[in-house]
């Protein structure tokens, strides 16, 4: 997303946050949705990096394809902090008062912090809302054999999770050789040039969203049983 969007738009800083401790993280789950299918998540979650280097070349082949890098951002331009939801963010973007926030694989972002500038929070999220919210939501549509709605949202953000209004939205076509891994290069692909548009529009005062339309559900990582129930029935990977 950084080098897709550096060369047209001026980028003033990143803000990387710390990733959430993993036991934190199966502890919520497992209080929010039960141990056993917190475990079959975690065990797919372990499957999914095998998956990933497994799909090394595929993964390459599609960047070359659609001239994305997956360079390191340089690290002039890297602020790093424990959360984005931290004083110190709000602080900087006080001073900075960009056009626009770009956000991408965030935790959900507080209400303070949404409220710190006058300015859109801009998501890319690899589902179409409302019907996939949450993660994973171009898998979840070919695991329910709904690839009309297998794409991906550009959206505002809001206190809830990717339910804010949409502004632009795609739909992506995998390939045979695709598979869980490859799915979200394809979901970037389209979302780059969504992004893109979104913040012309911020620039020059057209932001137009609009509220998303029929089912809205949550999703989370599939089980590990689950994954390979769906892949062998349905010949999704």
């Amino acid at each position: 997303m950084y080098h897709g969007l550096r060369e047209e738009f001026d980028i003033v800083e990143v803000v990387l946050e710390d990733k959430p401790s993993a036991l934190g993280m199966l502890r919520h789950r497992a209080r929010k949705l039960g141990v056993i299918q917190t475990l079959g998540q975690f065990g797919f979650i372990l499957y999914s990096r095998l998956l990933v280097r497994a799909s090394r070349s595929r993964i390459e082949q599609l960047l070359h394809r659609h001239g994305l890098s997956d360079a390191p951002i340089p690290a002039q331009v890297i602020r790093r902090v424990a959360s984005a939801n931290g004083r110190g963010v709000a602080d900087r973007l006080r001073r900075q008062a960009p056009q626009a926030v770009v956000v991408n694989g965030t935790r959900i972002l507080s209400k303070k912090l949404l409220m710190a500038v006058d300015a859109p929070f801009i998501n890319t999220h690899m589902g179409i809302t409302p019907a996939y919210r949450g993660v994973h939501g171009g898998y979840w549509a070919l695991a329910n054999n709904d690839r009309a709605h297998c794409g991906v949202t550009v959206h505002l953000v809001d206190a809830g999770v990717d339910t804010g209004g949409i502004l632009y939205q795609a739909i992506i076509a995998p390939e045979v050789d695709d598979n869980f891994a490859t799915y979200p290069i394809l979901q970037l692909v389209q979302g780059l040039s969504l992004m893109k548009a979104a913040l012309r529009d911020a620039a020059t005062g057209r932001l137009a969203p609009r509220v998303g339309e029929g089912p809205s559900r949550q999703w989370y990582h599939p089980g590990l049983l689950g994954y390979w129930k769906t892949r062998l029935r349905q010949g999704v990977k």
